[in-house]
């Protein structure tokens, strides 16, 4: 314990050369820590959100644009394809469950998304509050968008046109709420849930001139895409090339474009772990020169030390010790910051109603920061601790 106290005392006796080893070494930690969290969370969210789908069918277009569009509601859909058209696919041999997905609407940027109660199956949410609509233009609130709207049971409100906030608002047809998810983490948190028919009938209301033009949109009606779940997964070989092929649609399959997205995602991921690789390697330096330097600075009290029988094995340790400081405080401080900096991201995000990420989690690949903390200041330390082991009382003596 005597030892750990003067090795604290010893890092601070040089405030500013041990706030700077600290700074460098708790920058490069807090963005490693940063990049461990949010690969993390993104592969929850990914994962999460994808469970149970196997293939995403919908207008012709990007694949990707599909998936960020129908899954994750971050994209616009490339158009919409027709409701007959989807409804063949739940004959289809290879596929076990076909759910609907129309959008076009929103209110205050939270989408209003028209499917069905197999939508809620699918991510196996449950009701907090209220039930599950039971006629058109009756909807159910993801956590997050009954929270930040503050709507409630019986609460009515108009939807924009548009997936994002400004659209002209469609007064004519009100929406009712009927009942509030509990929070499950997946995209259903920030989207608004109704019955197909509600979206149909919202802008048949708001575009038909009389029956007959009524008439001719119900015969016409569009869903955005569709969300399938295949009967065995030989099917992923052949199905998305029969919808690509025979019918004006297209197949996305989710887990393909993903690993393209993250591979993308990649390039800035590998920019910013060299950027936390110099600064540690920049660190590592700063703090071999420090404890060097202090080696020849304190050559009179490590004299003074063993003089008054301090072992050499002790002299070291104290070296040691101030090492192990440095690093358990940039450690801490580098998880803190990478921590705080993925909740800022977060909340930023949120904002925005795009994926739930933030801090406050721990993965196990993250205690490879304490970890590399300490590895870096104890190797820092090797050969100022070797020579302060190796050299005698009567040379410390001599040299003043």
């Amino acid at each position: 314990m005597k030892t750990l106290f003067f090795a604290w005392r010893f890092l601070w006796s040089r405030p500013l050369g041990a706030a700077l080893n600290l700074l460098l070494l708790s920058l490069g930690l807090a963005s490693i820590t940063f990049l461990l969290l949010v690969s993390h969370q993104l592969s929850q969210a990914f994962e999460r959100d994808l469970a149970g789908i196997d293939v995403v069918v919908g207008a012709k277009g990007s694949p990707m644009q599909l998936i960020l569009a129908g899954v994750f509601h971050l994209d616009v859909p490339p158009g919409n394809v027709p409701l007959q058209a989807v409804k063949a696919l739940e004959t289809h041999p290879m596929v076990a469950s076909v759910v609907p997905i129309s959008l076009g609407d929103n209110f205050q940027g939270f989408r209003i998304v028209g499917t069905s109660p197999a939508y809620l199956t699918l991510y196996q949410a449950n009701l907090k509050q209220g039930r599950v609509w039971a006629a058109p233009l009756q909807v159910v609130l993801g956590a997050t968008a009954a929270q930040k709207l503050g709507l409630g049971l019986g609460a009515q409100f108009a939807g924009s046109h548009g997936l994002g906030a400004g659209g002209h608002a469609h007064g004519d047809s009100r929406y009712t709420v009927t009942g509030i998810l509990e929070p499950t983490g997946s995209v259903l948190d920030r989207l608004i849930l109704t019955d197909s028919a509600s979206v149909w009938q919202v802008h048949e209301d708001a575009s038909a001139l009389d029956d007959e033009d009524r008439q001719v949109m119900q015969d016409e009606r569009e869903v955005t895409m569709a969300l399938i779940r295949y009967k065995t997964p030989m099917a992923a070989m052949t199905f998305p090339r029969y919808i690509n092929t025979q019918t004006k649609m297209q197949a996305a399959a989710p887990a393909l474009e993903i690993t393209r997205l993250l591979a993308m995602l990649g390039i800035g991921t590998d920019v910013l772990r060299a950027f936390a690789g110099v600064l540690l390697l920049t660190a590592g330096l700063s703090v071999f020169i420090g404890l060097w330097n202090a080696v020849r600075e304190r050559r009179a009290d490590l004299a003074l030390l063993r003089m008054l029988g301090a072992p050499p094995a002790r002299v070291a340790a104290l070296l040691l010790s101030e090492a192990l400081w440095l690093g358990l405080m940039a450690g801490v401080l580098g998880l803190l910051g990478g921590q705080g900096f993925a909740a800022l991201i977060g909340v930023m995000l949120q904002l925005d109603n795009s994926l739930l990420i933030g801090g406050l989690a721990w993965p196990l690949s993250l205690w490879v920061v304490p970890c590399l903390a300490l590895s870096i200041s104890m190797a820092a330390a090797l050969l100022p601790t070797l020579g302060a082991y190796r050299i005698s009382v009567l040379e410390l003596l001599q040299s003043r």
